[in-house]
């Protein structure tokens, strides 16, 4: 069979990329296990919580009980979204947060990737005039997704953070380096998550206002990317403030509030911006499932979604990140070197060892060979120009298994890496 002819973008576009690529050896890991059993800590999917799962069926009963259904699942819509769902968005934010959105301020996505694809392409690569407007991602590690969403990859760059660490603790968190960020009239737009995957990272109030006045002058919009933030599914595990402004692009998900399979985002900012994410949009893919936005527009209108966002999504991933921080504190031997970045949300733990002896790579294949399966650092640092040891050196670990896994999987992991940095000792 002969091989399709592909252009630039068709050849950019069918590879995998980031953690996706990796999904493919981890998939064949699982399949050609032979009998042995794994403990999976690589998975992004969120966990089926019962009361979760209850919500959205009560609301698809409501759905299929209202004579809205039919003009809801068998009609096209509008490609801004679901008029229902952006009038709940706009009043829900209007009382949380003292704001004043109109619905020209908000746009449906068919998942907030999508969004960060608009962006990315409309403000970021070549002008008509043919400069290179730059991506820029001011917090290197960041979600690996962004690795793909340009069709103009030199267009993407990233800046190392600097680090504050903890030595005694074994703990340390990534800041903004304020003094080598450059955001000028040669940038795009720029992109960051918050909290963050895959490190758990919360950008503190004053570091994102900074980033935003630094784009201010330029008029270059960023985009915060808020799928693990309050109000929902509010996976902030420390106390945290969504921030607006003229140039920010407040970017929601309600996939890790139940509705992964639905694929619903949500752009909130300027309407200038938003009309232009909006044909975007039109052009791409028409709108995102109105099946999906009519339960979300009643799961937010009863303030049900909030509510449990809170009370179960939350608690339940912080337990989860106190049993695998409690079991590193017990199991990982004090002179190790080995460093958790601080748990401020999301659904990850992010663990870096200092001068680890081999890659990333290689620690993710001895840690196959005892049963567990992590995601290995470096595909989390898209758009990084300069070589740093730092990125080959971390791992991600899902906070979606069992609490007897996760204790399980850190008691093993601790003993691989003790080997391998006493292997290294006696090669010395």
């Amino acid at each position: 069979m002969m091989e399709p002819s592909l252009t630039q973008f068709g050849t950019q576009m069918s590879n995998l990329t980031g953690v996706r690529a990796i999904m493919k050896d981890i998939i064949e890991t699982l399949r050609l296990g032979q009998g042995q059993e794994f403990i999976n800590l690589s998975a992004g999917n969120p966990v089926i919580l019962p009361e979760v799962e209850q919500l959205w069926r009560d609301c698809t009963a409501q759905l299929l009980a209202s004579p809205d259904y039919g003009e809801v699942v068998c009609r096209y819509g509008s490609s801004q979204g679901y008029q229902p769902l952006i009038d709940a968005i706009a009043k829900d934010f209007n009382q949380r947060y003292g704001l004043s959105l109109t619905e020209r301020n908000i746009l449906i996505t068919p998942g907030s990737q999508s969004i960060y694809f608009y962006g990315a392409n409309a403000f970021g690569g070549y002008t008509q005039a043919g400069e290179l407007k730059q991506i820029v991602l001011p917090l290197s590690p960041d979600y690996t997704g962004y690795g793909g969403v340009s069709l103009t990859p030199e267009a993407l760059i990233a800046y190392k953070p600097s680090l504050e660490i903890d030595e005694a603790a074994h703990r340390y968190k990534y800041r903004p380096d304020f003094s080598q960020l450059k955001i000028s009239q040669d940038t795009g737009c720029v992109i960051f998550s918050r909290p963050c995957n895959p490190t758990g990272n919360v950008l503190s109030d004053n570091e994102v206002r900074k980033i935003a006045e630094l784009a201010a002058p330029n008029h270059v919009p960023v985009f915060i990317d808020s799928a693990y933030a309050p109000p929902f599914p509010a996976l902030n595990f420390t106390d945290m403030t969504p921030i607006f402004g003229d140039n920010i692009i407040h970017c929601l998900s309600l996939s890790k509030a139940g509705l992964p399979g639905e694929r619903i985002g949500v752009a909130i900012g300027d309407p200038d911006r938003i009309e232009i994410l909006q044909s975007f949009q039109t052009n791409l893919c028409i709108h995102s499932s109105r099946y999906g936005q009519a339960i979300s527009a009643q799961a937010i209108n009863s303030g049900a979604l909030a509510e449990i966002s809170v009370n179960v999504i939350r608690p339940y991933y912080q337990h989860k990140f106190t049993v695998l921080e409690t079991a590193l504190n017990q199991f990982m031997p004090k002179d190790l070197p080995w460093f958790l970045h601080r748990g401020e949300g999301a659904i990850f733990a992010w663990l870096w060892f200092k001068d680890l002896p081999i890659n990333d790579w290689d620690l993710y294949q001895q840690l196959k060979q005892v049963g567990v399966i992590v995601v290995p650092g470096n595909t989390f640092f898209p758009g990084l120009r300069d070589t740093w040891e730092h990125q080959h050196q971390c791992i991600r670990i899902s906070l979606t298994a069992s609490d007897r896994e996760l204790e399980t999987a850190m008691q093993r992991l601790v003993k691989v890496t003790q080997q391998v940095y006493q292997q290294a000792v006696v090669e010395v």
